[in-house]
C-alpha cells in the first residue's frame, strides 16, 4: 500500500470539489493547488561568523525533512561588510509530498505553539495568488531542540500556488487548514 499525506489525499477527495462549486470552474485542471513551499532565513550576522549560516542550514534541514542551501550575496554591500559571493543566508524548497507533510506539521503543530496566537494575518497575499508568512520564532517547530540553539531567529514561509488570484490562492489555503484571522 502506498502512502499519501493526509493534505494531498484532503485536497483530491474534498477542496477540488469545495473550490469548484465556489469559483465554477468548468474542469478540474483550472482548479488552483499548492505548487511548492519555500521556507528562507537571512542571516545577517553571518558576515562577522560563518558558523551562524551553518547552524541556520541545520535547524532548516531539521523543520523541513529536506536538505538546505545556504545562499549567497549577489553584490557587494560596503555598509554592511557584505562582499559578493559570501553565505548570508539558508532556503530550502519543498515540493511534493515534503510539502504536504510539512504544511500539516505547520498547521497543527508549529502555529498552535505561538505564544497568543490569533491566527495569521490575511494580508500576505502579493496579488499574482501566492502567500508569505512571516514566523518570528524556530522554536515553534518541535524538530528543534531549545537547548541546542544559540540564538532565536525567525523565519519567512512562501506558499506559491497556481492560483490566479488572491482571492483564490486564499480559498486554497483555508481549505488547506492555514488559520487566516477574521476580519
Amino acid at each position: 500500500m502506498e502512502y499519501t499525506p493526509r493534505l494531498k489525499k484532503e485536497y483530491r477527495e474534498r477542496i477540488i470539489a469545495a473550490l469548484t462549486e465556489e469559483f465554477g470552474y468548468k474542469n478540474t485542471m483550472m482548479v488552483p493547488k499548492l505548487e511548492k513551499i519555500i521556507i528562507s532565513r537571512g542571516v545577517g550576522a553571518a558576515v562577522a561568523d560563518k558558523k551562524l549560516v551553518d547552524q541556520a542550514v541545520d535547524e532548516l534541514t531539521l523543520i523541513s525533512g529536506q536538505k538546505a542551501i545556504a545562499t549567497i550575496s549577489k553584490k557587494d554591500v560596503a555598509s554592511f561588510k557584505l562582499r559578493k559571493g559570501m553565505p548570508i543566508g539558508a532556503k530550502v524548497t519543498l515540493r511534493g509530498e515534503r510539502m504536504y507533510e510539512f504544511l500539516d506539521r505547520l498547521i497543527t503543530v508549529a502555529l498552535p505553539r505561538v505564544r497568543d496566537f490569533q491566527g495569521i494575518k490575511a494580508s500576505g497575499f502579493d496579488g499574482r495568488g501566492n502567500y508569505n508568512l512571516g514566523v518570528t520564532e524556530q522554536i515553534i517547530f518541535p524538530e528543534i531542540n531549545i537547548d541546542k540553539i544559540n540564538r532565536i531567529s525567525g523565519m519567512d514561509i512562501t506558499f506559491v500556488t497556481t492560483a490566479p488570484t488572491d482571492k483564490e490562492a486564499k480559498s486554497l489555503l483555508s481549505e488547506l487548514g492555514l488559520p487566516f484571522k477574521k476580519n
